[in-house]
């Protein structure tokens, strides 16, 4: 099979959606995002990876299936210029602009392009406890069965320690930014463990980098977070006003979910009773927990005195 993915946006979404690649049989086209590119460029052997720049290179040939994970109508547009033989996500409709085929609708009910309009969507979202992952293989005939995500070779950094800090979730989001990181920092260094606040990088196979020199990492819903999952990294991570269900924890990742959940969920404004809602004993026990599991994992026996 030839398969064009087409998700450009953001950068964690496009990580928690590379577990299809195991999954599909077939030669992979993928349309991304082009700051994104370092994450997919030479992941897979049968993955072709264009920006979004470069786009027009893709109609060199026909697709048994096109993947369109993007609501936007630029995507949905250009999706009507490649050959493709089947159809998954969001396409256009002459008559009724942006929409998206019956079997993804799972993942698309509940977004900005919802049938059912955006207040209802985002009250689907806040009762959904199906990940992402299961929601889109369903849509595709495929069980979930905790594939992993792909990550490329990191590029080498000297940033080590015990404990990561992503404090900073971007500006599309101000209330995933919790408002203790640095009361938990210093209540982690006084018990001895060395702890580093992400610093930005100008490659993100530096910043992949980061995340793997730390035993644990402490953030929020928000790309370090699924550079952990995918390295196998510890974290514990919070959820002010995003869906704590669509992220599937691999077996390593404990969930902290705000007592204001409901209130803020999925708003885009700022309130700061969101990003302090989540009290700082309740992440500071969570992660001293979670470096003992570390602990124990690696030796054998539990470090009581961490």
């Amino acid at each position: 099979m030839n398969i064009l993915i087409i998700k450009l946006n953001a950068t964690g979404d496009v990580v928690r959606t590379t577990p299809l690649l195991q999954r599909l049989p077939g030669e992979f086209t993928w349309i991304t995002a082009r700051h994104n590119l370092p994450l997919l460029d030479g992941l897979e052997a049968n993955l072709r990876s264009v920006s979004w720049e470069d786009r027009d290179v893709v109609r060199d040939r026909d697709y048994d299936l096109a993947i369109n994970l993007e609501d936007e109508i630029d995507c949905a547009t250009f999706l009507q210029e490649v050959r493709c033989h089947q159809l998954f996500g969001a396409y256009l409709e002459p008559r009724s602009g942006i929409t998206y085929t019956k079997d993804s609708r799972s993942w698309f009910d509940l977004s900005l392009i919802s049938a059912f309009g955006r207040k209802k969507a985002d009250e689907m979202k806040l009762q959904n406890r199906r990940t992402y992952q299961e929601m889109i293989f369903a849509g595709l005939g495929l069980p979930f069965e905790g594939e992993k995500y792909l990550l490329p070779e990191a590029r080498p950094t000297d940033l080590t320690g015990d404990v990561a800090l992503a404090p900073v979730a971007g500006a599309v989001w101000p209330m995933k930014n919790w408002a203790f990181y640095e009361e938990l920092k210093h209540e982690l260094e006084i018990r001895g463990l060395k702890v580093n606040v992400l610093p930005r990088r100008t490659s993100l196979l530096e910043h992949l980098a980061d995340v793997q020199n730390h035993r644990c990492l402490v953030g929020g819903d928000s790309l370090p977070m699924h550079l952990a999952l995918g390295s196998g990294t510890a974290c514990v991570s919070l959820f002010n006003c995003t869906s704590p269900w669509e992220i599937y924890d691999y077996g390593i990742q404990t969930k902290i979910v705000s007592p204001l959940l409901e209130e803020f969920f999925y708003r885009r404004d700022f309130d700061s009773r969101a990003t302090t809602a989540i009290d700082l004993d309740e992440v500071l026990d969570a992660t001293i927990n979670k470096l003992q599991v570390y602990e124990v994992n690696a030796s054998g026996f539990s470090n009581d005195g961490i």
